[in-house]
């Protein structure tokens, strides 16, 4: 690594990532979905001429690690102008699921692109079989619109011919296009603030300390990664199944560490199957990046210069690098919190000090939709509920939130009622489901959905079948459980479904608990 001033290292890193989180503030604050602007399902980054992440906020780590690989599919598909803004979701083209839509602008200084500012946000609708977009699929098609590299933006004019061909293809178009617009503010408020800086401080230091950042995270990463003893660490665990086929899937990684550097190898994992988890590779890698930034103790950016000491190993056609056109819906949500399961779990037998038990493991998807009668239009929704945090050596597990993969928040009640024809019954603490131990696992929720008028609804949830593990003889967590009473029958649902629902009718969802860790004395 070249000689740099570490005080100016520190404060353009802190520059970089104030820009993103202004980005985040934009979108947040003029999104019009509560799944955007109250859970905050979205995120914002800065990328290098390469497509390469040199900085970006605390916001969705399924997202972020994904994107510089959406990025370089536009660079290698596009030529971008000075005003351009492309859009794309394709998962096989380093999006994470259809209802992730990302904003791409290019940001020039005389008349030469240098970097790209880009927003990932997670659309409550983007078309497919049901609303929600969030299908017990058997292939893309079945998901939701696929939408390639476009330019949205061109030479800072709206393609209103494109908007209309997204819009006419989803159940909610008014508030798509608030989305979408308020991911275009997000844009240009982060193309501004580049250029600001630029004019402060000059190109070529703006440039300079760019790629020192990247270089400065690759230097942590290797450092702690000759932390942990060299050795192969194997783990595995299983998701319920596909939504369509009840087998189970395994998830299984070899972690060789070497020196300052691992190889992560997942060729021991189930192929590809018929439903909707496979995860693209794009996914995968998200969740190895995740991991490893997750055991580095300094305050460190994440940005590519993570991913140079890390090799994946996820072959073609497997269940972490499905082959198109397979369906991803869940493989996003659901399977990429399976492979941060095995990871930790094999790390922990390098590191056990370091490592806690299982979290909940799961996203509990719901998403629904239908007709309003009352607002005269139609209506989706779609929303993750979060679980129990597992224990660790240090302190017992949180209750109640979203852990590794998802970062979003709990969406308030208030917001739900005031946005939706439902009621919420009750919304607490599942008492009793975090796994017991020298250290406890947090406590999962309890949510209970009341319908005014019918709908149709999708559940694709985990850990109903397999418990979060507990570690060095702390118990388990509780499996999630999933209810439907209707006409007065209580009937458990399976973790994935897809039902109509009608006036009156209930839906519970248990979600589980952390692993607890260490034996109880």
């Amino acid at each position: 690594m070249n000689k740099f001033d570490a005080i100016e290292l520190e404060l353009f890193k802190n520059i970089f990532v104030s820009i993103s989180e202004e980005m985040a503030a934009v979108l947040g604050r003029t999104a019009l979905s509560p799944n955007i602007k109250e859970r905050k399902d979205f995120s914002c980054a800065l990328f290098n001429s390469k497509g390469e992440t040199f900085a970006q906020g605390a916001h969705i780590p399924v997202h972020l690690g994904a994107m510089p690989l959406s990025v370089q599919a536009s660079i290698e598909a596009l030529t971008f102008e000075e005003g351009d803004l492309v859009v794309l979701n394709d998962p096989y083209k380093g999006g994470t699921h259809l209802p992730d839509i990302t904003c791409i602008s290019p940001v020039f200084f005389n008349k030469k692109l240098f970097f790209f500012v880009a927003n990932r946000a997670h659309h409550s609708d983007v078309g497919g079989m049901t609303p929600g977009s969030m299908p017990l699929a058997s292939e893309i098609y079945q998901e939701g619109l696929i939408i390639p590299p476009l330019k949205l933006v061109n030479n800072g004019r709206i393609n209103s011919e494109l908007f209309s061909m997204i819009l006419a293809n989803v159940r909610t178009p008014e508030e798509r296009k608030g989305d979408i617009l308020a991911q275009i503010a997000a844009n240009n408020k982060g193309v501004q603030r580049l250029k600001e800086i630029v004019e402060t401080h000059g190109l070529k230091k703006i440039l300079r300390y760019s790629t020192l950042v990247q270089d400065y995270t690759e230097n942590i990463l290797r450092h702690t990664i000759q932390t942990i003893p060299d050795g192969k660490y194997t783990f595995e665990d299983y998701l319920d199944d596909d939504g369509i086929n009840p087998s189970p899937i395994r998830i299984a990684v070899e972690i060789t560490i070497k020196k300052d550097e691992s190889v992560i190898d997942f060729s021991s994992s189930s192929p590809q199957v018929e439903g909707n988890v496979n995860a693209n590779f794009a996914v995968t890698f998200s969740a190895v990046l995740y991991v490893f930034r997750s055991l580095v103790e300094e305050d460190i950016p994440f940005n590519t210069g993570l991913m140079r000491p890390l090799h994946i190993i996820a072959p073609q056609g497997s269940i972490l690098n499905a082959k198109f056109p397979a369906g991803t819906a869940g493989g996003n949500v659901e399977t990429s919190q399976r492979i941060v399961d095995v990871l930790l779990g094999a790390l922990s037998k390098a590191i056990p000090e370091k490592i806690p038990a299982a979290s909940s493991g799961t996203m509990n998807n719901i998403a629904f939709g239908g007709f309003d009668p009352k607002r005269e239009t139609n209506f989706t929704y779609y929303e993750t509920i979060g679980g129990g945090m597992g224990a660790s050596a240090l302190r017992c597990g949180l209750s109640g939130v979203h852990t590794h993969m998802t970062n979003s928040l709990n969406t308030p009640i208030e917001a739900l009622e005031h946005y939706l024809p439902i009621k919420i019954n009750r919304y607490s603490l599942r008492r009793g489901s975090g796994g017991k131990g020298e250290k406890t696992g947090g406590n999962g929720i309890i949510r209970e959905y009341e319908f005014y008028i019918p709908a149709q609804m999708t559940i694709i949830s985990e850990r109903r079948k397999f418990a979060p593990y507990g570690l060095h003889g702390g118990e388990s967590g509780k499996k999630g459980r999933n209810f439907l009473l209707s006409k007065g029958k209580l009937r458990r649902l399976n973790s994935k479904v897809n039902i109509k629902v009608q006036p009156n009718d209930m839906l519970r969802i248990e979600t589980p608990g952390g692993g607890g860790y260490g034996a109880k004395k």
